[in-house]
């Protein structure tokens, strides 16, 4: 006999654990009572189904046939690919022919004696006698449909889940490192932040609560993996939709970015209201909103450059802190000579660079600094080759 506040239970705890709706686990337990009847009462290629009650405890049995006419049949010479694999519905869906076995079809001028409403391709389900007595492997085999539908189920609920967060933030917790790996507890599943998209320098510890951004959902055999990052560029701007409202609110556009994860920063943003200030917006009052996303990447620099249509103002803004004197703008090689004050060559190029290298990919102009007092000489220069936007 099936204990019913047992099997009530498990369904709940089993629903809790791996985030699967009840109605899932039931369907997964039914399916594999069903498969255990058909292991020890009926033949192989029987269709069984099985339907149990939580609420009254009443389990039936059905074996269902397919409703079919001589349309959807194939000849006694004829090829029959799907015979092995008894997927009648997949095979019709493809508008391939079925050999009719009585064991899973039944004529439609049959099954209208039974069923005067039925119709072709759906099932008509006869009465079972109630079995409850399953031998030893009969209910190994229910343990394994258990166990695999589990698996399906967890694995759609994870992707139905996380498909549409893609490109979102999440807060999770770090479960546990492997080698520079980090698995990261997301409640009802786990994702994992490989080496390249951790913010370098950062440090992870075993149950420290941080965000990440979700990068995609990789279906694997095993199971769908969350892929998670820190250091894509993306993840700021996230950041900075979560703290100033005026971006979901579209009054604030973020237009692009450029960044060495860890390191440095650089935001191009736009206001779509004359009235609103876009720096000011993202910098907040006494640098709250600044200072917030600036605290969650560990103190990594931050530059929020105000964007403009203009190649030479945009240029100019964009190697800030530095001073620029005068631009050239280079149109048929796409790029932007500036022209700094020699104490400001420094600010402009960067340490190793870094400042006008941020620049060029922020604008997706190659920009040439050269001092104003010598104008002939090539000091540095940054290229837009990897330009990185937000769209």
């Amino acid at each position: 006999m099936f204990d019913l506040k047992t099997l009530g239970m498990a369904v709940k705890q089993i629903s809790e654990e791996k985030g699967i709706p009840e109605e899932k686990v039931l369907e997964a337990i039914e399916m594999a009572i069903a498969a255990a009847y058909k292991k020890e009462y009926a033949k192989k290629t029987e269709v069984i189904k099985a339907k149990f009650n939580l609420k009254t405890g009443d389990l039936k049995f059905w074996q269902s046939k397919l409703v079919v006419d001589e349309s959807m049949l194939k000849e006694d010479d004829e090829e029959d690919e799907n015979y092995k694999s008894f997927n009648d519905k997949d095979a019709l869906e493809e508008n391939k022919k079925i050999r009719f076995n009585p064991d899973r079809h039944i004529m439609l001028e049959d099954a209208l004696k039974i069923n005067k409403k039925i119709k072709v391709e759906e099932e008509l389900l006869n009465d079972l006698e109630l079995q409850q007595d399953f031998s030893r492997i009969a209910a190994q085999t229910a343990k394994q449909v258990i166990l695999q539908k589990l698996h399906d189920a967890e694995r759609e609920f994870v992707i139905s889940t996380f498909k549409d967060k893609e490109g979102t933030i999440v807060s999770g917790i770090i479960q546990r490192l492997e080698g520079k790996n980090i698995y990261v507890d997301l409640g009802k599943t786990v994702g994992i932040m490989f080496a390249n998209e951790i913010i370098p320098g950062e440090r992870y510890r075993i149950g420290e609560r941080k965000k990440f951004y979700i990068l995609s959902i990789d279906d694997k055999p095993r199971g769908p993996v969350i892929l998670l990052s820190r250091s894509h560029p993306k993840f700021i701007a996230k950041l900075f939709e979560t703290e100033v409202p005026e971006i979901g609110e579209g009054l604030v556009e973020i237009k692009s970015i450029a960044r060495e994860a860890g390191s440095r920063c650089k935001l191009a943003i736009i206001s779509n209201q004359e009235e609103i200030d876009a720096v000011g917006s993202l910098v907040g009052q006494k640098g709250t909103r600044v200072g917030s996303v600036i605290d969650e990447i560990g103190g990594e620099k931050i530059d929020i450059i105000e964007y403009s249509e203009e190649p030479g103002k945009f240029v100019a803004k964009a190697l800030g802190p530095a001073k620029v004197d005068e631009v050239e703008i280079i149109t048929d090689r796409r790029e932007v000579r500036v022209f700094v004050p020699p104490d400001q060559l420094s600010l402009a190029i960067g340490r190793g660079g870094q400042n006008v290298r941020l620049a060029a990919k922020i604008t997706g102009w190659r920009i040439d600094v050269r001092s104003s007092l010598e104008p002939e000489q090539k000091i540095e220069s940054g290229s837009a080759d990897t330009e990185e936007k937000t769209e």
